[in-house]
């Protein structure tokens, strides 16, 4: 008998198993499970104060969160889930990174010994942004020998190569309607603003006048590598060193870069009102539209990197409005934000945003 018990609940945990991954089980199929009618959360704070987030990193050559594996019916309803919440742009946040590349680069595969990709990336994501009325925002190359050395002007000479490259085979699709420089700084560091200026400039020429984007890190207390095991340190800069140093970046790019989307995890979160302003001043006075980088995961947890809770992203998204910046986008909502995310986390921050903002 016992053994009959047993191999019965064996069976019964089997069929409940195999219902869960084939999403037959209440929760899975959209119907809503019995007693679960009608419930909804009730938000003590103001709903929909906070900027929207319009724009969205796709991180397809992924360093330092794992990899999906998606194909194009997978990327498809993600467009679709992006598009549901009023994202009408994504940003390709590198083409390349070192020998991992996201379209066959005849250039990049001869210069650099990249390995030729199973799947043509860069085509997908245009068409599906084609589709779905998104502009798309092409990111650059990445050798990885900034990270090593510290100075920018590495990357200028191959990425001029990629710029005409890319533009000769894709510039025709109607969303290719920006450029992302994805080489990331966070100070003053060595030859950015020579790389910065020379390539937003060639992107622009090449493309009749496409705008570029920016989106670099304020070096504040929760600025620490990835892969170290705190999460803070104390030499943070200082909102004054901040404002001087990006003021003379600024100077020294602009006409080159149209819009920056300073990341905005670095820094403490009773802090964003007083750095975000001094953002804003900056570009207004420079004349550089001043978007946000709002990052959907958690630097505030030693395991690098989860979705972030709900208030933190609500905290900062209500700061970017309080000081009137001209465009939210995230890092990155496939991984953190979106209901097929490998973590679980997401899709249930996914829904939070939604109750925040009102959508259906």
């Amino acid at each position: 008998m016992a053994n009959s018990r047993r191999r019965d609940f064996i069976k019964q945990f089997s069929v409940a198993g195999a219902a869960l991954a084939t999403g037959t089980m209440a929760g899975c199929t959209g119907k809503q499970p019995p007693g679960e009618e009608g419930i909804r959360s009730t938000l003590m704070v103001p709903k929909a104060q906070g900027l929207k987030i319009t724009g969205a990193f796709i991180d397809e050559i992924s360093h330092d969160i794992p990899h999906q594996n998606w194909g194009e019916k997978e990327w498809d309803r993600d467009f679709a889930y992006m598009k549901a919440i009023g994202i009408d742009t994504v940003i390709m946040i590198r083409s390349g990174y070192r020998k991992f590349i996201t379209y066959p680069s005849a250039y990049l595969m001869k210069q650099f010994g990249c390995y030729k990709p199973s799947v043509d990336l860069l085509d997908m994501f245009l068409r599906l942004s084609d589709k779905y009325g998104m502009k798309f925002y092409f990111g650059l190359y990445d050798s990885g020998k900034y990270w090593a050395t510290g100075d920018l002007t590495w990357e200028i000479e191959s990425n001029k190569h990629v710029i005409d490259e890319v533009w000769s085979q894709y510039g025709h699709y109607k969303s290719f309607r920006g450029w992302y420089l994805s080489q990331e700084i966070s100070r003053a560091t060595k030859g950015a603003i020579e790389a910065f200026s020379s390539l937003g400039k060639q992107c622009k020429d090449v493309s009749g006048g496409l705008p570029t984007l920016i989106s670099p890190w304020i070096d504040g207390k929760k600025a620490v590598a990835a892969a170290s095991a705190s999460v803070s340190r104390e030499d943070a800069v200082s909102i004054e060193q901040h404002e001087k140093e990006w003021s003379e970046i600024f100077d020294g790019i602009k006409g080159s870069v149209d819009a920056c989307a300073f990341q905005d995890g670095h820094i403490d979160y009773d802090e964003l009102d007083a750095f975000f302003a001094v953002n804003k001043k900056m570009a207004d006075k420079y004349g550089i539209a001043c978007w946000t980088n709002a990052e959907s995961f958690d630097r505030d947890m030693p395991i690098k990197f989860l979705p972030i809770k709900f208030d933190k992203l609500r905290l900062k998204l209500e700061a970017a409005a309080r000081v009137k910046y001209d465009k939210a986008i995230t890092f990155e909502f496939s991984h953190f934000m979106s209901p097929q995310s490998a973590y679980l986390q997401a899709g249930h921050l996914y829904n939070r945003y939604k109750e925040y903002f009102n959508i259906d």
